[in-house]
């Protein structure tokens, strides 16, 4: 509550063994103009209880008091979780001891010499409290959104690869077996047929079915590729010898084992992430080799895609529609690993993902949908 909310009365406990200086901030108050309720408590144990039982909008405090002193009050007022902002109100504390009561959380001081200061103390002191609450909330508002996206985003993805492996199995129960069966009648036809015209259509025919099956096969694998039963780095070398078979980019895999036991969720995670690396390299990199590196080293599944292409600055990598890095990015965070992009134009790129693995005694999650 702003001291400029003047139909709004101010409730102010103020902790004063001294009646007459009491009476003193009460009446610089009513000069003011200032609409509030003053109460007086001198004694730490009846400070406490109003603390504990009371609301009050701001705290003034002597700073000496018989058996204790402001900063013991302040200790009990700090333990608040929404505590309300507490000045010194003194004539027995010199400016080094107010600057170190400050640095524990006290909101600012005000010799006693200086009480007609007393209103426009406690409207700053009000202002910066009111502008504190309105930040932290502002934060905890950010964390919670950023906290939302965090779980939309995985819950995006998990919907992705349950879609993807789904088609994956359509196309392979319903297309891929309707294709055959089709390729092996196409067949038949022209081994039965005597007119060479019909076996030649047949004969394309079937090179265009055998065709279709191919792509088919090869849109099941993008999907959901079972490699991945095989382990990790069968699949990562087989997204290697592919990306270099389709562009005749030399591309090299180098892992610390031949085999890296990691979570199915792990798995799924780095070889999405080489995939689309790679796919980001066909498309603009340029390079003249591509270098991957697969490793579970100290206990942390590390996997590094470098070239040596073109290279990109920091500006395309932040550009709103990067949903191709972001979305490796986000990734990583649903297995509580990290991304880091290193790239210079002319020098290449590097795309690191790091995961950190279970110990071996950790029971392992159940398999990625």
């Amino acid at each position: 509550m702003g001291l400029a909310a003047s139909d709004q009365t101010l409730e102010i406990l103020h902790l004063e063994d001294s009646p007459a200086d009491h009476e003193l901030a009460a009446r610089a108050l009513r000069r003011s103009g200032l609409q509030c309720q003053l109460q007086r408590v001198d004694t730490l144990a009846e400070f406490q209880r109003l603390i504990d039982s009371g609301h009050f909008d701001i705290i003034l405090a002597d700073y000496r008091l018989p058996g204790f002193t402001a900063l013991d009050a302040w200790a009990h007022v700090a333990q608040k979780p929404h505590h309300p902002p507490f000045v010194l109100l003194s004539g027995a504390i010199g400016e080094a001891a107010a600057v170190d009561a400050m640095r524990l959380g006290v909101a600012d001081y005000l010799l006693k010499d200086d009480i007609q200061r007393l209103p426009h103390v406690i409207a700053r002191t009000l202002e910066v409290h009111e502008a504190r609450n309105a930040r932290e909330q502002a934060i905890a508002e950010l964390a919670i959104s950023q906290r939302h996206l965090a779980e939309l985003a995985e819950h995006l993805q998990t919907s992705i690869e349950q879609e993807r492996a789904a088609i994956a199995r359509e196309i392979h129960d319903d297309i891929g077996g309707a294709l055959t069966a089709v390729r092996f009648d196409v067949a038949w036809i022209g081994r039965h047929s005597t007119d060479p015209v019909m076996q030649e259509h047949a004969t394309s025919a079937a090179d265009m079915l055998q065709h279709a099956i191919g792509a088919s096969q090869r849109i099941m694998m993008n999907l959901r590729p079972p490699i991945l039963e095989q382990g990790l780095v069968a699949a990562v070398q087989w997204l290697a010898s592919s990306f270099e078979r389709r562009t005749g980019i030399p591309t090299k895999l180098q892992s610390s084992s031949d085999t890296i036991d990691s979570p199915p969720e792990v798995q799924l995670v780095a070889y999405r992430t080489a995939q689309e690396a790679l796919t980001n390299i066909s498309k603009h990199a340029q390079p003249g080799k591509v270098d991957i590196e697969l490793s579970d080293k100290e206990g942390v599944l590390t996997l590094e895609v470098a070239d040596n292409g073109r290279g990109m600055d920091a500006t395309v990598r932040n550009k709103p529609k990067a949903f191709g890095l972001k979305g490796l990015q986000e990734r990583a965070r649903t297995v509580g690993g990290w991304l880091d992009i290193s790239s210079r134009p002319g020098q290449g790129t590097s795309v690191i993902l790091s995961v950190p693995l279970p110990s071996p005694d950790t029971p392992a999650s159940g398999d990625a949908q």
